[in-house]
């Protein structure tokens, strides 16, 4: 063999990254960094989880920050709640089973004069009705949010209570990071659910041996939507433009009910209102998904 053959051949070998141990271990560290270890045959980014827990736990990890103005109202008010119902004369263990089932806490706060009164099934029905109407808006803003969400989509149906459905809405869920939407939203409904939960329980158990004046702690409701009204709509921008564009809905909602509050007084507005909302809505869903489309296109 002449030494031509002999340089080919160690060009040969110094090019087949198989046949040089060192060189092929060196080969499969650069993959494994540049695409992540391969799962049913495809590569994986690197930074993605391994396994569903692993899916869970990060969207648990960017949910809950999300929760903490929910879990301060939801305790006061659940608190006020179970200590509402323990001042009727209910056993501690209602307010616990009626949050888990009902979870629509105005309902609940009626709950204690309707279970107080005689009972009235037809007034029940219908005031349950009423006052869950506002939930028609929420389906309605949540519909491409929910879809695609398997086995989770009915629990986030039963679970969107007003707050639970102003986080989802307006969450920034990070796409870099590989926050699984379904798990995001589930954990945010979960979290909500358990801080109502649990302010019930204490409230129902400990409420007998509270003497203090609670009057006025309901505000506290009141108080947290402004507090995610204003963050959305700051969220969003607040230039004139951004008025006239990004905040349509915000804007159907407050002249439509301060409109129906004028005309028919405080109470009976909230049916009115609701309705204009409805319609409104509905009549500007198309140009709205469009122009949400033809933004994400861009």
């Amino acid at each position: 063999m002449n030494e031509h053959a002999v340089a080919g051949a160690d060009r040969s070998a110094a090019a087949d990254p198989v046949d040089t141990p060192a060189v092929a271990g060196d080969y499969a560290a650069d993959v494994a960094h540049n695409h992540g270890n391969a799962r049913d045959g495809k590569p994986v980014p690197a930074n993605q989880p391994e396994s569903k827990r692993g899916t869970m736990v990060t969207a648990l990890r960017w949910a809950w920050p999300n929760t903490l103005p929910v879990l301060t109202g939801y305790l006061f008010l659940g608190i006020t709640y179970g200590v509402l119902m323990a001042t009727h004369g209910f056993p501690f263990w209602l307010p616990i089973v009626t949050a888990l089932v009902i979870y629509t806490g105005s309902m609940e706060f009626l709950l204690v004069g309707i279970l107080s009164s005689s009972f009235n099934p037809l007034s029940a029905f219908l005031t349950a009705v009423v006052v869950g109407a506002r939930h028609l808006f929420y389906g309605i803003a949540m519909l491409g949010k929910y879809r695609n969400m398997g086995w989770k989509k009915a629990y986030l149906i039963y679970t969107t209570s007003d707050e639970t459905f102003s986080v989802n809405y307006s969450a920034r869920i990070p796409q870099d990071e590989h926050v699984d939407r379904g798990w995001f939203y589930f954990w945010v409904s979960f979290l909500d659910q358990m801080y109502w939960v649990a302010g019930s329980a204490i409230g129902g158990i400990f409420g007998s041996l509270i003497t203090v004046d609670l009057r006025g702690l309901d505000f506290v409701m009141t108080a947290m939507f402004m507090v995610i009204f204003l963050q959305q709509w700051l969220q969003d921008g607040t230039s004139l433009r951004h008025v006239a564009v990004d905040h349509v809905c915000e804007l159907i909602g407050v002249v439509g009910s301060l409109a129906a509050l004028l005309v028919f007084g405080p109470e009976r507005f909230m049916i009115p209102a609701m309705t204009v909302i409805l319609v409104s809505l509905l009549a500007i869903r198309r140009p709205l998904e469009r122009r949400s489309k033809s933004e994400g296109e861009q």
